[in-house]
């Protein structure tokens, strides 16, 4: 079977050489992950840069249906697809930002880039293919994820991924990890140690200029000792005439790698560094690429010579702590914000640092750091702040800002109607400080929050209608409509919730959350190939997702296909070995195989992990009565119209109450499901009842 490859250790011309010995077709690409290139998908962009003319041309289609991931990865795609509608969220000024793409985001484009890289690939002949992709020890998180997304939804027989590491062990990023790089490797890959001692290639021209126009990325001992023994002055020359090399072939994405390091290493690191490096973080930042913007932010105010006293280093560190948050990386934020208060007495710092110290507590931290009580006291401090600023309209702003931030620790704590009073007093508070346009982002946000407090609270009706209002003022993003479309599903809309899951999809990559649940809409509106197509994409994307495997076992058992119900169920299983919905399915579909003591287990198995689950309690009761056990019939489904008293179970209780000659029994459940439903099979039964018990029921009585 062919696999995907994984060489590990040695140098680059180690791994080369042990590429020679596997025998593998010559590579369609070779591809360098090191971050100092490109930044963020320095692999996947220049991957997606040398098949994209071929891939669009083939398909123009492929454009439109993956922009954003394209145009995430690829800058350089600008104007050969569509561009990403822009949010309010990038339309207002920096500091008035209070909204991120979520940290799952850059995961999100991964599988976006993936599948357009399926569409293409599938369209091409059949024969084998390579990809190298080497330096991944270097690579910047969003390729790591790319890779192990990579490696384990393309086929390594469409195309074989080699993935070279160095000599340290692969390790995952700081901060929760959406996909880990190493685990794929490891599942999904033949694993190769490279033999060391492979000859360097001969000196060939500068070896310190080969070290400059790799951007810092070879790894030949030679190259970097030649440039370290350069004199400062001559290094900063070298790098400057680099940049200028990197700008005239007029590629963004170099704006993220190569530019940023030589200018930080060039003659003007306080001011084309710090430049450079603030581009590139406010860029990654609002594209959601936070651990580049973190590490530029840092890099950056090491630069800054004013240090604290010097509002450039308060922007590299509030975007740094910001992207920090947005990675579940708290602790560090932590840490830098008791920093700066420590180093500064600018007030408006200290009432910034205080909203965010208590954000940590109030959503940020895990559970066992989480605080209410310390978030409010923080909140307090920076409410105090703000109603100190001398010019009205911040004043008014920050205030309703920070008790936007109080609001959020009401909800938290249990207090929805007094988070609803401060957010409305808010909005009052902004409509009439602050002219119409005027921080329109924010007050949307007001609106939005309450949107949020009304679902909990299952105001439904009023959160539709704030829904409507922000969808309407910022119409590009799709959490809105997410959202939206969850408050109209749960309103028994379930045709617009689709409509709205839909709309999420087009300003989104995609992610697995949105086709669970219109898959679920799918099915209730009884689009059951529909609701597969839905659940076939969230196990595509996030093959642990238990419930997607269940909810298509179920659409294909419906469909009549037993065959891909039971290979559903397996594979739930697999994930969630506990899943009591999962041996309740089980157990139906062996029985229908005829297989009546394991289905019989299975079922046992579902109701010992979910007494509740009345579904299962009414299978193994008619799979009881079938084997003629009429006690253990009529106990089980007893049970299982204790916890779901419907029609359908009443009816099967009737049946067995009747073959057991408890007529009196059987003719009040059929004379209920009667009075239910009309069934006219519950009629004749309950007819039956009558004349075997020569007793009359009044059926309005016995109802």
């Amino acid at each position: 079977m062919t696999s995907h490859h994984w060489i590990r250790g040695g140098s680059r011309a180690d791994r080369t050489a042990e590429l020679g010995r596997l025998g593998l077709p010559a590579p369609l690409a070779t591809v360098s992950a090191h971050r100092r290139l490109r930044g963020p998908y320095t692999a996947a962009g220049t991957l997606i840069r040398l098949v994209a003319a071929d891939a669009l041309r083939r398909d123009p289609e492929l454009g439109p249906d993956h922009h954003i991931a394209l145009l995430t990865s690829t800058p350089e795609l600008a104007g050969q697809v569509p561009p990403i509608k822009v949010a309010l969220e990038l339309t207002a000024a920096s500091g008035a930002r209070t909204r991120y793409q979520a940290r799952l985001h850059s995961l999100r484009v991964s599988h976006g880039l993936v599948d357009f890289l399926l569409a293409y690939l599938r369209g091409l002949p059949a024969e084998p293919r390579v990809l190298v992709v080497e330096d991944v020890s270097e690579a910047d998180p969003t390729d790591l994820e790319f890779l192990a997304v990579l490696v384990r939804r393309v086929p390594a027989d469409l195309l074989t991924v080699v993935v070279g590491s160095g000599p340290a062990p692969l390790a995952d990023p700081p901060g929760p990890v959406s996909v880990s790089l190493p685990a794929a490797l490891r599942a999904h890959t033949t694993a190769h140690d490279a033999a060391g001692g492979t000859a360097l290639p001969p000196v060939t021209g500068d070896l310190a200029d080969a070290f400059v126009d790799s951007d810092g990325t070879t790894d030949d001992p030679r190259a970097l000792e030649a440039y370290e023994k350069l004199a400062q002055p001559e290094r900063a020359a070298r790098h400057d005439r680099r940049i200028e090399v990197l700008r005239e072939l007029g590629e963004r994405s170099l704006e993220f790698g190569a530019i940023p390091f030589h200018a930080e290493h060039g003659s003007d690191p306080a001011g084309a560094g710090t430049a450079a490096l603030r581009v590139a973080q406010l860029n990654s930042k609002n594209l959601g690429l936070y651990h580049s913007a973190v590490d530029f932010g840092l890099r950056g105010r090491r630069l800054v010579p004013g240090g604290p006293d010097d509002k450039l280093w308060w922007h590299f560190t509030g975007d740094a702590t910001t992207s920090l948050s947005a990675l579940g990386r708290a602790e560090e934020v932590e840490l830098i914000y008791a920093e700066l208060r420590m180093v500064s007495t600018d007030s408006e710092m200290h009432m910034h640092g205080a909203y965010a110290t208590a954000m940590l507590y109030a959503r940020h931290f895990d559970d066992s750091r989480r605080d209410p009580r310390k978030a409010r006291e923080w909140l307090h401090v920076a409410i105090a702040i703000s109603t100190l600023l001398p010019d009205p309209k911040e004043r008014a702003f920050y205030t309703v800002f920070n008790r936007n931030g109080l609001a959020l620790v009401e909800t938290r704590e249990g207090r929805p109607d007094r988070a609803l009073e401060l957010l409305n007093s808010g909005m009052a508070t902004l409509d009439r400080e602050l002219a119409p346009g005027e921080q329109l982002l924010h007050r949307t946000g007001l609106r939005y929050n309450r949107a949020q407090v009304f679902i909990m609270t299952g105001r439904l009706t009023e959160a539709l209608a704030d829904l409507d209002t922000v969808i309407e003022v910022d119409p590009n993003f799709h959490d809105h409509y997410f959202n939206r479309g969850n408050v109209l599903h749960r309103l028994g809309r379930r045709a617009e919730a689709v409509e709205d899951y839909g709309r999420a999809l087009a300003l989104s990559p995609p992610y697995p959350e949105v086709f669970y649940n219109r898959g679920d809409a799918r099915a209730e509106l009884g689009d059951l190939a529909g609701a597969v197509e839905d659940f076939s994409r969230v196990i595509e994307l996030d093959p642990d997702n238990a419930d997607a495997w269940l909810n298509r076992a179920a659409m294909r058992h419906e469909l009549g296909d037993d065959d891909g119900a039971w290979a559903d169920v397996t594979a739930g299983l697999a994930v969630r070995p506990d899943g009591a919905h999962l041996h309740g399915l089980r157990g139906r579909l062996l029985a229908g195989r005829g297989d009546t003591d394991a289905a019989w287990a299975s079922l046992t198995a579902a109701v010992e992990h979910d007494p509740g689950l009345a579904s299962a309690w009414a299978t193994r009761g008619m799979l009881a009565f079938d084997n003629g056990d009429l006690d253990r019939a009529v106990a089980d489904l007893d049970r299982s119209v204790s916890l779901l008293d419907n029609p359908e179970i009443r009816f099967n209780r009737g049946v067995a109450l009747q073959e057991a000659g408890r007529y009196e029994e059987a003719g009040r459940d059929f004379a209920a499901v009667l009075d239910a439903t009309g069934d006219e099979d519950a009629r004749a039964r309950l007819d039956e009842c009558r004349r075997a018990a020569s007793t009359a029921f009044d059926d309005a009585a016995v109802s």
